[in-house]
C-alpha cells in the first residue's frame, strides 16, 4: 500500500494539471431561422494564433451561402472587435449544395449544422477572450434575411470541448485534386486520372471560385471518355479559358468526394461509343406500345376504340386517316413535351419528365378535360360544332377530333412512361437535341402504332362488331374511367394544392357541368350564360397554387410511418455510418409508384423486414418540384420516377431495382445484398 501512495498522487497530479475539456463557445444568437454561436478549436492562443469557427445550427429549408454564392445571396462575414489589431483570416467552407431557384437563378449554399473555421492572428500574447462580430444572409425558397450578431468568447485555458467539430470539418473540406483537368472553350470540363468511369462515377457537379464564370442554373451533362469524365458547362462568357474551384464527385453508393481543381485550357477528348440509337429508338417504341395498356391511358383509348367501332365497316379510308390522325396527334404532342423539358432544362431549370404533372393548375384542366368528355359520354351533351361548319369541313371533324384526342393521350400518359422509358428517356435529355426529339417521337409513334394497324388491315374492320344500339351502352359505361381519371387527379391536386386546391377544382368542374348543360338548350341568352360560366372557371386557375412547400415533408399514405422524407443530408449521414437504407422516389400522379407502395412496401409483412433487417424506407415525394430529387434521379440515369435504390449495410455499392416492384422482388434485393 505504501509503495502504490505515490504512484497514485502523481496520477492525481498529472490528471489535475491536464484538467477536464472546457466548453470554447460562445454566446448564441437566435432567431426563428438559425442559431449561431462562435466556438474555438482550443482554449488558448498557440503562437500568437487561434482557430475559431462560426458555427451555424439552420432550421429545415433555411440555409446561408458558399464562399461564391452563385447568381443571387451573400457569404457570411466575420471581423474582430477585441482585442484590437487582431486579425481574422478568410473561412475554409465546406462542399457546397447546388440550389435552383425560380426565375433560373443559380445559387451555392450550405444547411443544416455548419461550421466555418477561421484563423485569427493575435497582436499580443495572454489573450482571454474574444469579441467578434458578423453579419449573414439566411433564406428558404420565398425569403431572404439578413442577420448579424456579436459574441463573447472567453479563453479559459485547457482542451476545448469542442475540438471535435474542427476535426470533422477538417475532414469534410475538399482536398487538392489528384486528377488531371482541362477546359475547352466551349465550356467542356475534363477530368481524367487512373480510377475515373462509368462504374465508380455516378453524378458530378462543378462550382466555381468565379461567380460570374458559367450561367450557374443552367445543368451540367455528364458524358465519359476514356480514363475519366467530362461535364458540359455552359460558359457566362464564351470562349473559356480556365476554370477554377470545387467539383464534387458522387459514386453509385452515394458518398461524395470534394476536389479543389484548377484546370487548363485544352480540346475536349473524344467521348466514349454509347448505346446506339437505333437501340434507343426501338425501346421507345416498345415502350409506346406496351403504354397502350396501362391504366394512364386506357381512359383515352376508350374514346379511340368507340370511334373506330363507329367507322369499322362504313368508311374504311375515314377510318385509317383518322387513325393517321391519331398518331400524329401522339406523336406531336411528345415532341411538344420532350422539346419544351429541352428547352427549359437548357434554360437551367431542374425539372425531369412528368414535369407538366408538377403544376396544379395543368392537374386543374385536365381534371376538367376528362370530367367534361366524361358527361359527353354520360349523353349529356355532343359536340358538333366542326359539322355545322359546312360540307367542306365535314369529313375532316373526325379527323380533327382524332388528332386532339392524340394530343391527350400523351398529356394523361406521361406518368405512365418512366417505368419503361428510364433509360431511353435519359438518353433522349442528354442527346444532342435531334437525335432527343427522334427518341421523343418514336415513343409518341409507340403510342399511335396499334389503332394505325387496326385501321389499316381490312380484316380487322371484318372482324369489328356493325354499329348499333350497344354502342350506346357501351359509350356510357365508358363514362366511368373517365369519372374515375378525374377523380384521381382531384387526389393529386389534394396533395400538390391541399384542400383550397380541391375546392377550387370542384367549383371549376360544376361551373362546366353547368355550362354543358345549357347547351342542350337553344336561346342566345342560355349560351351566352354557358360562355360565362366557363369564363369563371377559367378564372379560378390563377387561384390554383402549390401547397406551402417550405413545411414538413409528407409521405404518401400507404407508406408506415417509420419512413423518414428524402434528404441528401440524411442518406449521406445515414451511409456514412453504414446503416442500410432503401431509397424510393415516387410521385402522387405516378400510378406505378403507387401500386408498387402499395404492393411491395407498404404490407406489414414488409415493415417486418425492414425493421428485422435495420432497414431504413427513406421515401422521396416528387409530387412537386424538388431539385434534389431532380439530381438524385440524374446521378441514377433517370429523368422520371419511380425509382427504387437499396444501400446495403456498410458501405458496399448500391443496388438499383426494377421499376416495377413485388414483395418477392425487395426480399431478393435484401438477402442478396446481405450475402
Amino acid at each position: 500500500m505504501k509503495r502504490l501512495l505515490p504512484a497514485l498522487a502523481a496520477f492525481l497530479l498529472a490528471l489535475a494539471a491536464t484538467g477536464p475539456a472546457r466548453a470554447a463557445r460562445s454566446n448564441e444568437v437566435t432567431s426563428p431561422r438559425a442559431q449561431v454561436s462562435l466556438v474555438s478549436a482550443a482554449n488558448a492562443p498557440k503562437a500568437g494564433t487561434i482557430t475559431l469557427g462560426l458555427l451555424f445550427h439552420l432550421k429545415p429549408d433555411w440555409h446561408i451561402y458558399w464562399s461564391d454564392p452563385g447568381d443571387a445571396g451573400q457569404a457570411p462575414t466575420v471581423s474582430i472587435v477585441a482585442p484590437a489589431g487582431a486579425k481574422a483570416g478568410p473561412f475554409a467552407f465546406p462542399p457546397p449544395h447546388w440550389l435552383v431557384a425560380g426565375g433560373g437563378v443559380g445559387d451555392y449554399i450550405e444547411s443544416g449544422t455548419v461550421l466555418l473555421p477561421f484563423t485569427v492572428t493575435l497582436p499580443q500574447s495572454g489573450v482571454t477572450a474574444i469579441d467578434a462580430k458578423a453579419d449573414w444572409l439566411v433564406c428558404n425558397p420565398k425569403l431572404c434575411v439578413p442577420e448579424h450578431g456579436r459574441f463573447h468568447l472567453a479563453l479559459a485555458g485547457g482542451a476545448s470541448a469542442e475540438a471535435g467539430l474542427f476535426r470533422a470539418a477538417r475532414a469534410a473540406l475538399p482536398r487538392p485534386s489528384p486528377y488531371r483537368a482541362t477546359i475547352a472553350p466551349d465550356g467542356t470540363l475534363a477530368i481524367t486520372g487512373a480510377g475515373l468511369g462509368r462504374s465508380v462515377v455516378k453524378g458530378a457537379h462543378f462550382y466555381p471560385d468565379d461567380p460570374a464564370a458559367i450561367v450557374n442554373a443552367a445543368p451540367q451533362r455528364l458524358g465519359f471518355v476514356r480514363d475519366g469524365f467530362t461535364l458540359r458547362l455552359k460558359p457566362a462568357h464564351p470562349p473559356m479559358t480556365a476554370a477554377a474551384g470545387v467539383i464534387e464527385i458522387t459514386d453509385p453508393s452515394g458518398r461524395m468526394q470534394a476536389l479543389t481543381l484548377h484546370a487548363a485550357p485544352g480540346a475536349a477528348p473524344p467521348p466514349l461509343a454509347g448505346t446506339p440509337l437505333i437501340v434507343w429508338l426501338g425501346a421507345a417504341l416498345l415502350a409506346g406500345l406496351i403504354l397502350n395498356l396501362m391504366p394512364c391511358v386506357f381512359p383515352v383509348l376508350a374514346i379511340k376504340a368507340l370511334a373506330l367501332a363507329r367507322l369499322g365497316h362504313d368508311d374504311r379510308p375515314l377510318a385509317r386517316r383518322e387513325a393517321l390522325a391519331y398518331a400524329a396527334g401522339t406523336v406531336a404532342a411528345m415532341l411538344l413535351l420532350g422539346g419544351g423539358l429541352l428547352a427549359l432544362r437548357a434554360g437551367g431549370a431542374a425539372l425531369g419528365w412528368g414535369f407538366q404533372f408538377q403544376s396544379p393548375v395543368f392537374i386543374a384542366v385536365m381534371a376538367w378535360l376528362v370530367f367534361a368528355i366524361g358527361l359527353n359520354f354520360a349523353g349529356l351533351f355532343e359536340i358538333s360544332g366542326l359539322e355545322n361548319l359546312g360540307a367542306g369541313l365535314a369529313r375532316h371533324g373526325g379527323v380533327l377530333g382524332s388528332f386532339a384526342t392524340g394530343l391527350l393521350a400523351v398529356a394523361v400518359a406521361t406518368p405512365c412512361t418512366a417505368p419503361f422509358m428510364g433509360g431511353a428517356l435519359a438518353a433522349a435529355l442528354a442527346a444532342p437535341v435531334t437525335l432527343g426529339l427522334s427518341i421523343f417521337a418514336s415513343l409518341g409513334l409507340g403510342i399511335g402504332l396499334p389503332f394505325v394497324a387496326l385501321a389499316a388491315v381490312p380484316a380487322v374492320g371484318r372482324i369489328l362488331p356493325r354499329p348499333g344500339p350497344w354502342m350506346v351502352i357501351l359509350r356510357q359505361i365508358l363514362a366511368f374511367p373517365m369519372f374515375g381519371t378525374a377523380v384521381w387527379l382531384l387526389w393529386v391536386m389534394s396533395v400538390e394544392a391541399g384542400s383550397s386546391g380541391v375546392l377550387i377544382v370542384g367549383a371549376g368542374a360544376l361551373l362546366i357541368g353547368f355550362a354543358l348543360w345549357l347547351l342542350r338548350f337553344p336561346g342566345i341568352l342560355l349560351r351566352g350564360l354557358a360562355v360565362l360560366a366557363v369564363i369563371g372557371a377559367v378564372l379560378l386557375l390563377p387561384r390554383v397554387v402549390p401547397a406551402d412547400a417550405t413545411g414538413p415533408a409528407a409521405l404518401p399514405g400507404a407508406l408506415p410511418r417509420s419512413a423518414v422524407p428524402y434528404s441528401p443530408s440524411k442518406l449521406a449521414a445515414l451511409r456514412k455510418d453504414g446503416h442500410a437504407v432503401f431509397v424510393d422516389m415516387t410521385a402522387a400522379w405516378c400510378i406505378t409508384c403507387q401500386v408498387n407502395e402499395r404492393v411491395a412496401l407498404a404490407p406489414r409483412a414488409m415493415q417486418r423486414l425492414f425493421a428485422a433487417r435495420h432497414v431504413t424506407l427513406m421515401v422521396g415525394d416528387w409530387t412537386r418540384r424538388d431539385p434534389a430529387i431532380t439530381r438524385f434521379l440524374a446521378a441514377h440515369g433517370r429523368d422520371g420516377v419511380p425509382i427504387y435504390v437499396y444501400y446495403p449495410p456498410g458501405h458496399a455499392a448500391p443496388v438499383v431495382l426494377p421499376q416495377v416492384l413485388t414483395p418477392s422482388i425487395v426480399r431478393a434485393t435484401i438477402a442478396g445484398a446481405r450475402s
